[in-house]
């Protein structure tokens, strides 16, 4: 069967042996197209970056782990551009399609690994998720997807877009298989669930967890908009900062809205950005203290009315 062009930059049978046995043995992984794996080039979802990548001399530390646990890699799916939009539309190779609803999206910036997951042509889709990038995919396909905590599995040989954000994530059709990769991906730590859930006024219970629940105030819950806009301006500004260059070199080369994107950042002022940070670390301090000695898991919803997870 010839694979889809809008899923796949490239497919093979596998394209990638395993190289060691373990958890996943003859498990299908679709990697983002923002992945080192040997031999292959880097495209991020954009022809004329495509054109002037290297083949890789090693695999990402994330596709290494897969493969020695004894997954294969199936082959390098489609991104976004430069994993900057959350449609999972790319102007050059189209959109993948998502059979649980097919005249919607998928979702991006995970799009090609969500679509080849969906499809049943991979158990695995290996993504990054800077502000969503697994998790809306993996709602919109019906799919498991996690984004671990920022920082837990490396980033390296990985295509940045924004490294304060950027996390390496999975997605994966059920639950015991986002497990599995999560024992290979993940570092060892707690595996107990926690005595009780918190949630915030207006957010589901989560009853299904069957643990004890209870509500708490986040003073940004109720105007969520001077998170968002801090967020937006430093993801931004790292963002122009890695790839404005080449974007500078390369005019037109984008989508004119993952273009604009970028130039958003380069608009970011350096106090702008600072002041962003200093709020950013303010509201991350506020979760800890929350957090802090509770033996508790917060549960939120994946944004509130009018406010998407983005």
């Amino acid at each position: 069967m010839t694979a889809d062009p809008s899923v796949w930059r490239v497919k093979g049978m596998p394209l990638a042996p395993a190289t060691g046995h373990g958890p996943l043995d003859g498990l299908r992984v679709a990697v983002k197209d923002l992945f080192e794996v040997t031999g292959f080039a880097v495209g991020g979802g954009n022809p004329a970056w495509l054109a002037s990548a290297l083949p890789a001399a090693a695999d990402a530390p994330a596709v290494a782990r897969l493969r020695a646990a004894g997954a294969v890699i199936q082959g390098i799916a489609h991104t976004d551009e430069l994993a900057y939009s959350l449609s999972g539309t790319n102007v050059h190779y189209g959109a993948p399609p998502n059979p649980r609803a097919p005249d919607l999206v998928t979702g991006g910036s995970s799009s090609g690994p969500a679509s080849a997951v969906a499809t049943g042509h991979a158990e695995i889709g290996l993504g990054t998720d800077t502000g969503g990038s697994i998790r809306v995919p993996a709602s919109c396909c019906g799919l498991y997807g996690l984004r671990p905590t920022h920082g837990a599995v490396p980033t390296d040989g990985v295509l940045p877009l924004a490294p304060s954000f950027d996390t390496v994530g999975w997605i994966t059709a059920t639950a015991s298989h986002l497990a599995l990769v999560g024992s290979v991906l993940l570092p060892e730590g707690p595996s107990a669930l926690p005595s009780r859930l918190l949630t915030v006024d207006g957010a589901p219970a989560a009853e299904g967890f069957g643990l004890p629940v209870s509500r708490v105030t986040l003073s940004t819950w109720d105007d969520p908009d001077p998170l968002l806009l801090a967020f937006r301006q430093v993801q931004a500004a790292e963002a122009w900062r890695a790839h404005g260059d080449w974007i500078t070199a390369h005019p037109r080369a984008l989508a004119v809205d993952v273009e604009d994107r970028f130039r958003f950042g380069a608009a970011v002022t350096a106090a702008e950005e600072t002041a962003a940070r200093e709020f950013l670390a303010q509201r991350r301090a506020e979760l800890l203290d929350l957090l802090a000695d509770r033996d508790a898991w917060l549960v939120l919803p994946a944004g509130g009315p009018g406010h998407p997870a983005s």
